[in-house]
């Protein structure tokens, strides 16, 4: 058993080689740790741990390289991601990408595409490093989660407990066009962190609409991160209006960013110090932080400087080499495709990673599941249209139904993706985890949401 825990601290995607003391043991470990969680016999179990011993020697992965075949993917229909891709990539589309894919617990795809930095001539890398952006968001929430799990705090305290300014917010009354606000009226609840969680507060983003309560708050996380203190944004938050009653409408937020001060203070640590301790070092998480240290600063991708369709400059940002004011819970987080795949799948094992667990098994399933009753109306289609029909969790979208949607899944598929192109989901009934990481920051990364969705659901022959 402390093999596999062993393997949980050996970075994905980087050599055996690298941690020579870990060697003699990686072709078990590797073995033990990566198929399912669920019934394994031991005939299963030996025969795995030869393939793994096998595929270590063969290229120096941590983790086993299962041949697509061998869990239910078709190698020649997974050849279809490069043709896209390269196609894409020399059409100017986009600058290039890093994808992961696992199934039945075996990393059974893992290829780069294209550039780092196209301008550069500097071609893509495992471990190139993007702005996750969103994908931050559900990392803020588990970290919450493990607080309530302490103790320390609880999912459905008011706000106002740990800041008290928020104690008497009120919702602002506008004029049928959205552009006049004309009374205020307090708030029928109080913001709870659940609320924060679940983009139900009301805390709306100012980028995210036209209204007069829109043009009050700040644009996003990110332009907050860069230009606000922790202490400056809470005040300014504080003393707005709310665009809707809280735990009455979805309505993309600044929850998470709310949260991570609410994590700051309960666990008396920055935000960044608690998750990189709390889950990212227990993961193996070694790329992942919200500041681009100078050692790794070449690694940093670089997004095409024109919108490939309408030709307007872009760039994505925060620019996390240089220190924000403070660790945005919403989306200042930068990672690795191998780093967040290691989340992604602590999340699809019910809060562990190995023998490394996270979260309990219980709060983890929480997490996961539809947090959306009726009386929520939800606007998270006007955020992402590939999230349409979906419903909410804990930090993240859950797929209440099959058959709708503008993407292929199952009930009970989960993910949040990021504003700067990266993107992944996972999904329980099929065993499966995705990474897609890219710097492609305009409206072309929802077309690749898609993209990517119908070529990994397409090679899945099992």
């Amino acid at each position: 058993m402390m093999i596999r825990k062993t393997l949980a601290h050996i970075p994905f995607g980087k050599p055996v080689s690298t941690f020579p003391r870990y060697a003699p043991a990686v072709a078990i470990a590797v073995a033990i740790s990566c198929t399912p969680l669920h019934a394994q016999t031991m005939s299963n179990t030996v025969n795995t741990m030869a393939k793994a011993a096998a595929s270590v020697a063969l290229n120096g992965d941590p983790l086993p390289r299962a041949r697509p075949e061998e869990v239910g993917l078709s190698s020649e229909r997974l050849g279809e991601i490069a043709k896209r891709l390269n196609a894409d990539i020399e059409a100017g589309r986009i600058p290039g990408a890093v994808i992961a894919i696992t199934r039945k617990g075996k990393l059974a795809y893992y290829e780069t595409f294209g550039f780092r930095d196209k301008a550069g001539g500097v071609a893509m890398t495992k471990d190139t490093i993007f702005n996750i952006a969103s994908m931050t968001k559900p990392v803020v929430a588990l970290a919450a989660l493990q607080l309530h799990e302490r103790g320390k705090l609880l999912i459905d305290d008011p706000l106002s407990k740990y800041f008290p300014k928020f104690a008497s917010m009120e919702v602002a009354e506008l004029d049928p066009k959205g552009e006049t606000i004309t009374g205020k009226v307090a708030a029928r609840q109080p913001i709870t962190l659940r609320h924060l969680m679940m983009h139900t507060s009301g805390l709306i983003y100012g980028g995210r609409g036209s209204t007069a309560v829109h043009k009050l708050y700040p644009a996003s996380s990110s332009a907050s991160g860069a230009t606000m203190t922790g202490a400056e944004f809470m005040d300014k938050l504080a003393t707005l209006p709310l665009l809707n009653h809280p735990g009455e409408v979805w309505d993309y937020s600044f929850g998470l960013d709310v949260l991570g001060q609410v994590v700051e203070q309960v666990s008396g640590q920055p935000l960044g110090k608690y998750i990189e301790e709390n889950i990212f070092k227990p993961l193996g998480m070694t790329d992942t932080a919200s500041f681009i240290p100078p050692e790794k600063a070449a690694r940093y991708a670089k997004a095409l400087p024109k919108d490939p369709d309408t030709g307007n400059p872009q760039s994505v940002t925060p620019v996390l080499t240089e220190r924000l004011k403070f660790e945005c819970g919403g989306g200042c987080l930068s990672s690795t495709a191998s780093d967040y795949m290691r989340f992604a799948l602590a999340l699809l094992n019910k809060g562990a990673y190995g023998e490394t667990r996270i979260l309990g098994r219980k709060t983890a399933e929480y997490m996961l599941t539809n947090q959306l009753g009726p009386e929520v109306k939800n606007l998270m289609a006007n955020t992402d249209a590939t999230r349409l029909d979906y419903g909410f969790g804990l930090g993240l979208s859950v797929r209440t139904e099959a058959g709708r949607g503008r993407v292929i899944g199952s009930v009970g598929d989960f993910s949040w993706p990021g504003a700067s192109g990266t993107n992944w989901w996972a999904d329980p009934k099929e065993e499966l985890a995705v990474v897609f990481m890219a710097h492609s920051p305009g409206p072309i990364r929802w077309h690749y949401r898609q993209i990517i969705n119908a070529l990994v659901y397409q090679a899945i022959v099992d």
